[in-house]
């Protein structure tokens, strides 16, 4: 099952909830549980397609970055130069 239908099928349970015939105390404890699922599958389905617009835009990419070292010949040269100062 998608979040998609998911969340659709959630929001069902949530419109039918009061005609069902449930005590208050399991309604309430049902639309809390229920609300924090829809809240959670929510951001799921936000942060996925935020994510996969940043793919689509190019910005979201592996860069790969390259220490540089320090040529020691030159590095050598510095040092005895700073010596014989």
């Amino acid at each position: 099952m998608s979040k998609e239908s998911l969340v659709f099928i959630l929001g069902a349970l949530v419109l039918a909830m009061p005609f069902l015939g449930i005590p208050r105390d399991y309604k309430d404890w049902g639309l809390m549980s229920i609300g924090g699922l829809l809240m959670l599958i929510g951001y799921q389905l936000r942060r996925k397609r935020f994510l996969a617009s940043l793919i689509r835009e190019g910005e979201r990419r592996t860069d790969a970055f390259a220490e540089s070292t320090a040529d020691t010949k030159l590095s050598d040269n510095h040092q005895s130069s700073e010596v014989a100062v």
